[in-house]
């Protein structure tokens, strides 16, 4: 096998790759081998039919497509090994086309790659940030307590009354567009709190002064961006009727409570705690903050030409990575396309921005760590293994050994890139 390399524009490479003829011959009969038991012919039971024959009755290039598919992923990862293509840094899927498929010939094809870009850094010490608000205030405690005694509510069942905001109704509804009803727009025995803004805007507030036992008409409009595209923008009827009117009862606030929901005997013991925690949170929010605009900053200084196919190979990653967690919760991607009326094409568009943004992070941070020498030693990776194993409860010796070479390096790169994040931002200035 050889392999020739041609730069191409924009960050762009073409690699030629061929595979000697003796290679292509033996990926042919593999082929054969494979399917000589689907293909019948008459005078020959099945699978024992010559190879020349099949050739003869459907063209010698019967078994090329599938030879070809057997040899081009062999032959490009061993392409990638030679010193001409490591030196490249590819960084996107290749685009492959075969060049020429004949027997007895060299099987060529070429694969266009993206290779990593050239980055020329701009300012990236010194980038002016704005400066964090770490105060936390007794309206700031009151609203974490508020929040802690929402949690602690219990529901009380009230008949003297109407519904007022912040009750939770159980009702039935069902909704007509045009008199006709319409899929999903039916529920019984919902419970639905007044003011979560849970349903269509206008329905919740219309509920409000309706007794337990009344038929309530809700007319609403569907919102113009509203999922179900055949309901979008059109005025609809919700008859409702009304089972259950409950109120949240709300815990006193004072030393019983504190004992109830947290370690502190006083109010004011939790009341102190609760700030701290609050302090801590601000303090961890405001360094993420302060990193991402000094990182954002040191990216907008910077210059690079992004190659196209490696933009598309990052927005592909994307939506495998969004595909793979919908499926952790039981829904296919299908699904979730009918559910959401979207397209394969239309996530891709919604997900270039982030990936395009992704790829100049990273570059960017690469590069600053090579610009400033940041190299990660073997204890060093040692110490981040031992700390991911501690958080995932395994052992340490079995997860070095799930780990490869190159799974290694790729961690090491990630250690060095935010040991750069944490250079930009110790050197940031807060105005």
């Amino acid at each position: 096998m050889s392999v020739q390399v041609e730069k191409l524009e924009k960050n762009m490479a073409k690699l030629t790759i061929e595979v000697a003829a003796e290679e292509f011959e033996k990926a042919i009969q593999g082929a054969y081998l494979k399917q000589k038991n689907r293909i019948s012919i008459p005078g020959f039971r099945k699978g024992k039919v010559p190879r020349a024959m099949i050739e003869k009755m459907y063209g010698v290039a019967i078994f090329y497509e599938d030879a070809a598919n057997a040899l081009i992923p062999e032959a490009y990862a061993k392409a990638l090994e030679e010193d001409e293509c490591k030196a490249l840094e590819i960084v996107s899927q290749p685009n492959i086309d075969v060049v020429q498929i004949e027997k007895g010939k060299p099987f060529i094809f070429t694969a266009e790659v993206a290779t990593k870009p050239e980055v020329t850094l701009g300012e990236y010490k010194g980038v002016e940030v704005p400066k964090a608000d770490l105060e936390v205030t007794d309206e700031d405690v009151e609203a974490e307590l508020k929040k802690e005694q929402e949690k602690n509510s219990r529901r009380v069942t009230v008949e003297d009354r109407a519904v007022e905001n912040g009750d939770i109704v159980t009702l039935d509804f069902e909704g007509f567009v045009d008199g006709v009803a319409f899929e999903g727009g039916k529920g019984e025995n919902y419970p639905l709190t007044i003011g979560s803004n849970a349903f269509i805007p206008g329905f919740e507030e219309q509920l409000i002064g309706a007794k337990t036992g009344e038929a309530v008409e809700v007319n609403v409009t569907f919102p113009e961006e509203y999922q179900a595209k055949d309901l979008a923008g059109k005025a609809a009827v919700f008859k409702c009727q009304i089972h259950k009117i409950e109120a949240k009862e709300l815990p006193a606030l004072d030393d019983e409570f504190a004992k109830d929901v947290s370690e502190f005997d006083t109010m004011d013991a939790y009341r102190a705690d609760i700030k701290k925690n609050l302090e801590t949170r601000k303090a961890d929010a405001a360094k993420r903050a302060k990193e991402d605009a000094a990182v954002e900053k040191a990216v907008e200084n910077a210059q690079m030409e992004i190659p196209e196919a490696m933009i598309e190979t990052q927005v592909r990653q994307q939506v495998n990575d969004f595909a793979a967690r919908m499926q952790a919760q039981g829904l296919s991607m299908q699904d979730y396309m009918k559910y959401t009326g979207s397209t394969i094409e239309m996530m891709q568009d919604q997900m270039r921005p982030q990936a395009e943004k992704r790829i100049r992070t990273r570059l960017v941070l690469e590069k600053i760590a090579e610009a400033e020498n940041i190299e990660v030693s073997d204890d060093r990776l040692n110490e981040e293994i031992a700390k991911m194993a501690e958080a995932y409860k395994t052992d340490v010796d079995k997860l070095k050994e799930a780990m490869g070479d190159y799974e290694k390096e790729q961690m090491k790169k990630d250690i060095a890139v935010q040991d750069a994040v944490t250079l930009i931002s110790d050197a940031a200035k807060e105005v």
